[in-house]
């Protein structure tokens, strides 16, 4: 048995990250615990209002380890080790007053919606509330009713945050990726991150297990944020005893520390498949027909009317830049599958990517129709209407006439925004394939994770040297 912490909440706008004061968390605790399995960063529902940004919640154990351990980080210039296994060291409440403490240094409290919510749980929540949490609304009574009994807690201002903690422990991944996580300097926090576009098209080239890293097209880079936080980039990945070797080759600005977190990042848990109840604030994958072409709104978003098992637009908002030259080239009688998430209006869907099952011909007329009595074209009645020879009276279908098929530029197949662009839970397209490729070798009976281990473990991966960096004494642009 171990602690398990769930911290979710500390974040704003206008700075602060939750995985920030994870790393303070760890700093702490590990002076007499020991980290139980990888820190774990968890992604609730994306289409909740009240969220600040990625709507990221932490989860940390600690007991006294047993076995090997790895490294899992780095912070003040040593490393930090995690171990594959542990049993209980402390009580709940010791523990909880050391997080309430390291909370109220670096939470931001000051903001009117950050609300911070503390877990330190015995005995973790079921799957069933990260499951509501990713795919729907929770409301905190349920939560609150839930810990008496099971550990020690502690909510702040309006206490919602103890949602996303506890949702964050109850995390029991059947699908997973991990993200290296890499912060700056203090000196640094507010300015323009450094880092070098080049290097990171070189290492997303070099680590294929890698994704959401750069916009080839445009190089623009997705793994640094824009944000105040003290987040320098994230690189997100399939294999965790990569992401330290992949961190290495980046340049420019010189990470203050570091922490590898396993997260539900890219796996679509917040997606209900086939679900056409379209509830407020949840996310679904449906098949459809296209059955209106794209047309363009204010702002630069287009709509698409399909149609399933009932009328829906789908929304490709400009945020997804070219993702909407895909929407333009949707034609009626197109096949698709999208992902997305409701609007309010319940009418709607705002896409996160689509599949291009099959697509209706492209005709174009090139000819009316003949007259059968005199053998001249005839002349249209009028959009849509029948055709009619003006000295004979015939008469002739709208569909009438000589037709051809027109080659599609738009192909089968899948399409998403660019990576800047995607929703932190959204699967890549890449991963889509990647893990298409790895289903199709797997033995049917291996093993899946249990709450005290995990899939993967790496040896030591604490021999990290950065190629060229700058330290905090440099000059910031």
């Amino acid at each position: 048995m171990v602690l398990w912490i769930g911290v979710d909440d500390t974040d704003s706008l206008q700075g602060m990250c939750t995985t920030f004061l994870a790393t303070e968390i760890v700093r702490d605790l590990t002076r007499d615990h020991d980290l139980i399995g990888y820190p774990r960063l968890v992604r609730l529902n994306p289409s909740i209002p009240w969220k600040t940004r990625g709507n990221g919640a932490v989860c940390i154990r600690v007991g006294q380890g047993r076995g090997r351990g790895s490294c899992v980080g780095q912070i003040d210039g040593r490393p930090v080790v995690s171990y594959l296994r542990g049993d209980l060291l402390d009580s709940a409440e010791s523990v909880l007053k050391r997080v309430v403490f390291v909370t109220k240094r670096w939470a931001s409290f000051g903001d009117p919606e950050t609300n911070p919510g503390i877990v330190v749980l015995r005995e973790r929540p079921s799957a069933r509330l990260y499951r509501r949490a990713v795919q729907d609304v929770v409301p905190l009574a349920a939560v609150e009713s839930w810990l008496p009994g099971r550990g020690a807690w502690r909510g702040f201002k309006n206490r919602r945050g103890l949602i996303g903690a506890a949702a964050a422990t109850a995390w029991r991944p059947r699908d997973k990726t991990f993200e290296i996580v890499a912060y700056r300097h203090p000196d640094f926090w507010g300015t323009t991150r450094q880092v070098d576009p080049e290097s990171v098209l070189d290492m997303d080239a070099k680590f294929t297990s890698t994704f959401n890293n750069i916009d080839r097209p445009t190089n623009h880079v997705a793994l640094a944020p824009h944000s105040p936080c003290p987040v320098l980039y994230g690189i997100r990945g399939e294999d965790p005893g990569e992401l330290p070797s992949a961190m290495a080759t980046l340049r420019d600005e010189l990470p203050w520390r570091w922490m590898l977190f396993e997260s539900n990042q890219g796996t679509d848990d917040h997606i209900r498949m086939n679900d056409w109840s379209l509830a407020r604030y949840s996310s679904t994958s449906v098949e459809v027909q296209i059955v209106t072409p794209g047309r363009s709104l204010p702002g630069g978003h287009v709509i698409v009317g399909a149609m399933g098992k009932r009328i829906l637009d789908l929304a490709f908002y400009e945020p997804s830049k070219d993702f909407r030259r895909i929407a333009a080239q949707l034609r009626p009688g197109d096949r698709v599958r999208v992902w997305g998430s409701q609007r309010d209006d319940g009418k709607s869907l705002n896409v996160e990517k689509l599949r291009v099952d099959a697509l209706a011909p492209d005709r174009i007329r090139i000819g009316n129709p003949v007259c059968p009595s005199c053998g001249k074209r005839m002349k249209s009645m009028g959009r849509g209407h029948s055709f009619r020879c003006v000295r004979h009276h015939a008469r002739a279908p709208s569909a009438a006439g000589t037709w051809i098929d027109v080659a599609r530029e738009l192909r089968p197949g899948w399409y998403e925004p660019p990576a800047f662009a995607r929703r932190h839970l959204s699967k890549p397209v890449q991963r889509i394939r990647m893990n298409a490729i790895t289903s199709s070798v797997r033995q049917p009976d291996e093993p899946r994770e249990t709450a005290s281990s995990t899939a993967r473990w790496h040896p030591s991966l604490e021999s990290v040297s950065f190629v060229r960096s700058r330290t905090p004494s440099d000059s910031v642009g």
